[in-house]
Order: C-alpha cells, then structure tokens, then sequence
C-alpha cells in the first residue's frame, strides 16, 4: 500500500490505495482545523450521533463481518456528554474496516474510505471538503489517462511481437500446400496457446463466457498480463523454431507466466493484476 500525499489549499493530505479503494488522511485533514490536536478534532467528530450513524451504516453496506450488537450500544450513547470514542476502540469494538489505524511517525494517523473522509471533511469545512474533492478528481483523472497511454503502449508492444510469433508459425508449422483456412486454423492454435497459458482460456471461450463485453480476451487484459503476454510470445516462436510440440510448449510457457506475473507485481509503474495465471495440468 504505496502512500501519496496531495496538496489542498496549501495543506498536505495523504492516502494510499487498498483493493481498489483510496483510503484518506483523517489526520491530515484534522490537522486543518487544529494543527496540533487533531486527535483531539477526530474524538470530537466521533462523538456525533450522525457520525456514528453514518459510519454504521456504511459499515452494514460493506462490511459482512460488522459487529452490529456493538455498533448499536454506540448508537444509543453517541451525543451525550459522557459519551466518548477513538478511532481504534471504534475498529477494535466492531471490527470496522473503514477506518483504518496506522502506526508510525511517518506516514501513521487514522486513514479512512473516501466516502468517509469526505463525509469528515464536510463537518471540518464545506469550503475545503470541495478543494479537497476537485484536487483529489484530478489527481484520479490524470492516473486513469497515464494507465490508458500505457496500456496502449503495452498493447502495441503485443501486436508487435505477435508478428515475431506468426513468422514463426508459418515458416515452420504451416505447410506450403495447405488451404488459406487450413492454415488460418493453425494461426488461431497458436494464439491460444498463448490464449490458455496466459488466461486459461481460449478466445471463443472468452468470448462464451464474456457476451457484453467489447473487444477480445486481449483488449480486456490489464497492464500487467500484456507485458508478460509480449514477453510469451517471443518465447513461443523460439519454442516453435525448436521444434517443441505444442502440449509441452503450452505447459512450458504456462509455468513461465506464472513466474513473470509473480515477478511484476510491484514494479513501479504497474498495477498489480487482478488475475494471476493457474498452473495448467
């Protein structure tokens, strides 16, 4: 969970990402309000009966595992003047994950779902709740347009060695006298190897299994499966030259992308992938 920080109204607020979802700086926005007490801003907030309200219902939405016994001896003491609550006995006592608690002196605090902290952040201030959304849009917006560049670069990079790969099928599996359609038929094998090694399924599978979606099994592979997709269909056409029949190329190359998957995530610049390739028996 790699931390970022942006800049709102001069003021550093930091989050990081968590199974797709943008976890925010509760203390940093806290620290808007009372730059040295910003615990003390949090317990405040917490306090509130629509608070807790609002973060038990969040929490009933989202979380199967919410304690909701608990959450409603919450409830019924929230707003009084006895009633008093911190982020940690609050996750502790119902096994909230919406609100998350990180220890440390650099980069620790309380990080809350984005639905959450923009809800804090509108009890702090309504003027820096929307300077803190339109920074936080933009940042988002300039991500998703850097992803599609680079998809559409590792894409490219696909269609590219896809050449590489098809000169192989044709000066060494496709017989000079076959028919155009016999030898499209031998074109479309070899994709799938690669199709089956990489995603486990051929493209008409995906297709079955995929109606509503556009495009092939390639246009909807993420990031991280093209580049290692690029890098097996290299090793397939040298496999070919080899003259390596194709079940033991389409275990070769399997194991292989299983490695290479493994071997990517965490490297700057990519996202982790949502699907690893299975071992094929």
């Amino acid at each position: 969970m790699k931390k970022q920080e942006i800049i709102v109204q001069k003021k550093k607020i930091s989050f990081f990402t968590k199974k797709d979802s943008e976890y925010i700086s509760l203390t940093d926005i806290a620290r808007y309000r009372d730059k040295s007490r910003s615990d003390y801003v949090l317990q405040n907030w917490l306090r509130n009966y629509s608070t807790i309200e609002f973060l038990g219902l969040w929490e009933k939405i989202n979380n199967p595992s919410f304690k909701s016994i608990e959450f409603d001896g919450f409830k019924k003491l929230a707003g009084s003047n006895s009633f008093s609550l911190t982020p940690k006995k609050w996750i502790k006592d119902t096994d909230a994950i919406g609100i998350i608690s990180k220890k440390g002196r650099y980069g620790g605090g309380t990080f809350a779902h984005k639905d959450i902290a923009f809800e804090f952040v509108s009890w702090i201030s309504p003027e820096f709740k929307l300077y803190l959304i339109k920074e936080f849009q933009r940042l988002k917006s300039n991500e998703k347009s850097q992803l599609q560049q680079d998809w559409d670069a590792k894409r490219f990079l696909v269609r590219a060695n896809y050449r590489v790969h098809t000169d192989a099928v044709k000066k060494n599996l496709i017989p000079k006298e076959v028919s155009k359609k016999q030898a499209n038929s031998i074109y479309a094998s070899e994709a799938d190897i690669l199709n089956m090694a990489m995603f486990g399924v051929t493209a008409r599978e995906w297709r079955k299994n995929n109606p509503k979606k556009e495009g092939n099994i390639r246009d909807n592979a993420d990031i991280m499966q093209l580049v290692c997709l690029a890098g097996l269909e290299s090793l397939n056409a040298e496999f070919i030259r080899e003259d390596i029949q194709q079940v033991q190329r389409l275990e070769k190359l399997n194991k292989i992308a299983i490695i290479q998957m493994k071997s990517l995530v965490g490297v700057k610049g990519l996202k982790e992938s949502n699907s690893t390739p299975l071992e094929i028996k």
